[in-house]
């Protein structure tokens, strides 16, 4: 930065100590704007690989309507773990005509599945214990002949709250194959005071 002497009309060369200011104060907007670049990069970054862990491993959901109730309910928030095997008892979530469904898993494949007019259920001729049913049992919407078995590859799948769930007992639903299973829901996030694994 140049200076011009008011008397003489001739310029003079800026100092040391001008030379050195300036020189650190345009180090110090590179290093700025490197930083900011830097930081950018890597919240794209984690952003980016949040929503991969989200979308091909630990999918979100929300329940809607009743077919679950006591276990869980209408606009509960919940995460899925993909993959693995299903037990009976597990909690799964399952695309069917473009929707996600919830319900639990009662039989795997070749599992013969029976049940009496009260809604008490028998997985291979032994009465299944159900401790999650709140309501109880109930014959619900079935138009399956029992006793039932589950084709290869495939799971047989009850809602929890039995007299309103359309689910395996009914062919609009019927067994689950794999290829339909988004994954087993294993926590509540939502509501706060429900938040913890789910049973």
């Amino acid at each position: 930065m140049q200076k011009t002497d008011r008397k003489t009309g001739v310029e003079s060369l800026p100092s040391t100590e001008a030379i050195r200011s300036e020189l650190n104060r345009v180090r110090r907007r590179s290093a700025f704007g490197s930083t900011l670049r830097s930081t950018i990069f890597t919240l794209v970054t984690v952003a980016a690989a949040a929503v991969l862990v989200a979308v091909l491993l630990l999918p979100v959901l929300q329940i809607y309507g009743q077919s679950m109730q006591g276990t869980l309910n209408n606009g509960d928030i919940v995460v899925c773990i993909k993959g693995g095997e299903f037990r009976t008892g597990d909690v799964v979530a399952f695309y069917y005509n473009n929707k996600i469904l919830v319900k639990r898993v009662i039989a795997g494949e070749g599992d013969w599945v029976d049940m009496d007019q009260d809604g008490t259920v028998y997985v291979n001729n032994e009465k299944l214990e159900e401790p999650y049913l709140t309501d109880g049992t109930d014959y619900g919407d079935t138009n399956i002949t029992f006793p039932y078995q589950v084709p290869e590859g495939k799971i047989f799948v009850m809602g929890d709250n039995r007299d309103v769930s359309i689910d395996s007992r009914n062919t609009a639903v019927g067994c689950v194959s794999d290829e339909q299973v988004v994954g087993r829901i294993v926590f509540r996030v939502w509501p706060f005071r429900e938040i913890g694994v789910i049973h």
